[in-house]
Formats: C-alpha cells, structure tokens, sequence
C-alpha cells in the first residue's frame, strides 16, 4: 500500500478546511433558496462524499431526507474502471426531488449513472452537488453539477473525503499530488 506520509511530502495543500468552509457555506445558500418549503431526498455519495454531505447538510439550513448509495469505479486505485453498485439507496424516489451530494465531478462517468438511476426511478428532478469540479475537457456528455464548492486542477486530489489510495478520506483539507 503506498505511504500516505510520502504522498504528502509530494503534493501541494490547494484549499485549508477554512477555505472549504467558506465554499460549502456558499452552495448552502443557493440549496437553502432553490428548496423553499421542499424536503428533498438527499443522497450522499459514499465513501468520498461523506464529509462534504455532512458539513453540506449542516450548513444548508432546512430539512433533508437522508439516504446514500454506494457506487464506485475505482475501488482504491487512481483511475476509474467499471461501476460497481455496492449499495442502492432505499428511499423511494417515485415523484421526489433528489439533490446528489459527492466529492468530486472528474470525468462523470459516475455521477451520469447515480443520476441515471435515480431518474430511473421515478425522481420529479435530480440535481447534484460537488465539493470539487476537476477542470479539464474529458468530461463524458450530458453530464454537469448543480451546486460546486471550488474547483481543482487536473492532478490527482485527495483529501476532505477523497482518497489517495484508500488513505487520507479524513484529512482537513484538499491536496494535489505535484
């Protein structure tokens, strides 16, 4: 397994967890005013966007009904390879509106099948929101989010939920490898 210490010593901090907070509180404004008097389905994209769906929900100031999904491409490696659903949410979908929160918009071969299914299942809307947008132009089509805290360079990120190697999810900010 390679050595998240290591990992560290080669990559850049790009946003302290004092600038996160400030671009979650962002987004959190704009939610608060899309669902006035609306208690969404909010589903948490896991593992990586756990930290950001929790400080997200925290902050957006109105009542989320919860419920999560697990779907992956990477399963601990750097590059993405097939989806694999680990968990599908329970909460049916029939006629709600869905607001997706997850880590990272990279190329959205994920994020494009999560909203897929939920559209799948009857969902009135789905929109989504991204700690992260990695900027690029290898985005798959008809894929885009809703809400987006900040935006990072086209490197390998981890941290605040994302993970290098399946380490480092719970570090206190972002970091880019060099």
């Amino acid at each position: 397994m390679p050595d998240l210490a290591k990992a560290l010593l080669d990559s850049e901090l790009l946003f302290d967890h004092a600038q996160i907070d400030v671009a979650i509180a962002r987004i959190a404004g704009e939610i608060r005013s899309d669902y006035v008097d609306e208690r969404p389905v909010y589903l948490t994209v896991m593992h990586g966007g756990m930290l950001f769906a929790s400080q997200l929900a925290l902050q957006v100031g109105i009542d989320l009904e919860f419920d999560y999904l697990h779907a992956t491409r990477y399963r601990g490696a750097t590059t993405g390879s097939g989806l694999a659903w680990l968990h599908r949410p329970a909460t049916p979908l029939e006629g709600r509106r869905v607001l997706i929160a997850d880590d990272i918009l990279d190329e959205g071969h994920t994020l494009k099948s999560v909203r897929n299914w939920c559209e799948d299942q009857g969902a009135a809307e789905v929109r989504i929101a991204v700690l992260c947008v990695k900027n690029h132009d290898r985005r798959v089509d008809d894929i885009e989010a809703d809400y987006i805290a900040l935006e990072v360079p086209d490197r390998y990120v981890y941290g605040f939920g994302m993970d290098y190697h399946e380490q480092g999810r719970n570090l206190p900010g972002i970091y880019a490898l060099k």
